[in-house]
């Protein structure tokens, strides 16, 4: 596995040592892949795994989410199906119709 020394790209090329160095371990082939796409989209390799680590996060949340929603659904005994209806009937009584 290669390591890497991990710095904020941001603060490094700012001049300023804000950003705390972080070590991580890759497999080679891995770290090869992301220094490739860094290179080929002109990037720091720390810009590339930060926006790679941004999306992991994100998604992770959305699926969390997901999970909750069918969770409180297969609770309440709502199907796919019913989805459409419950949310025009909800919207009616919003709307006081």
């Amino acid at each position: 596995m290669a390591e890497k020394m991990l710095k904020n790209s941001r603060d490094d090329r700012m001049g300023k040592a804000m950003g705390a160095a972080n070590n991580i371990s890759l497999p080679e082939p891995l770290l090869a892949e992301i220094q490739s796409a860094a290179q080929a989209e002109h990037r720091s390799v720390d810009e590339v795994l930060t926006d790679a680590v941004k999306r992991y996060v994100e998604d992770r949340s959305w699926t969390k989410l997901l999970d909750y929603g069918a969770e409180r659904a297969k609770t309440f005994g709502i199907k796919e199906s019913d989805i459409d209806r419950l949310i025009a009937e909800s919207r009616a009584e919003q709307h006081g119709h």
